[in-house]
């Protein structure tokens, strides 16, 4: 009879070790790429005679934009690096605070892979200034940290690069509060600029799946 336990208990053990582990396979199988997303077309190439098929995908522009410390920040400074992209103004009364609230969660979580960074878009040039975007980073304990840039330029650029590479729209409407309609995305970058992921920078859930797809990204 005890015999009969023992078996029972180590084909119990076993049977659990089974399921989590065909569990975890299957999550790591699920997760460990994740879509290009985007416009895409093929190219055929010869090489040495033979036809080669090459997909060519949807990729980010060139920009040139300065930061919170005045540093230019373009595709040369992110150059093999991951990205989170998002698009704000200090003076915002809506959405923005939220925002800054999880994507603080996402600086946090990586701030310190050289590898990895986050680029705020200000929408309001006008008045985020360089020293405006500096104050504003330190109040929110983002200090002497080359992680995350906060970036302001020309305004028509600006709002170019979110409607064409980023697929983000904004809009000036003096009737609503803050007097800029945006949306609260981040948008996930791989190192070869190419979109990966958009998540609700409002929703904490959407932002702890972009802490995980970031890893996968880093893993890869």
């Amino acid at each position: 009879m005890k015999k009969k336990i023992i078996t029972l208990f180590l084909i119990t053990f076993l049977l659990i070790v089974f399921v989590f582990f065909l569990f975890n396979y299957n999550f790591t199988k699920e997760k460990k790429e994740l879509p290009i997303l985007g416009s895409k077309y093929i190219v055929k190439k010869k090489i040495n005679g033979n036809t080669i098929e090459e997909t060519i995908y949807h990729t980010i522009d060139n920009f040139n934009f300065r930061d919170q410390y005045g540093e230019i920040v373009n595709k040369k400074k992110l150059e093999n690096k991951i990205y989170v992209a998002d698009f704000f103004f200090t003076n915002c009364p809506t959405i923005c605070p939220i925002m800054t609230t999880q994507m603080l969660r996402v600086y946090h979580a990586y701030k310190n892979n050289p590898n990895f960074k986050i680029i705020s878009h200000s929408i309001d040039p006008f008045y985020d200034k360089i020293e405006i975007l500096k104050n504003y980073a330190e109040s929110i304990g983002v200090k002497n940290n080359n992680t995350w840039h906060f970036i302001t330029g020309n305004k028509e650029k600006i709002y170019e690069i979110a409607q064409k590479s980023y697929f983000i729209s904004t809009l000036e409407d003096k009737t609503v509060p803050g007097g800029i309609i945006h949306g609260g995305a981040f948008i996930l970058v791989d190192n070869k600029f190419r979109i990966r992921g958009f998540y609700d920078g409002t929703k904490q859930f959407q932002v702890d799946n972009l802490i995980k797809d970031i890893l996968i990204l880093i893993n890869k």
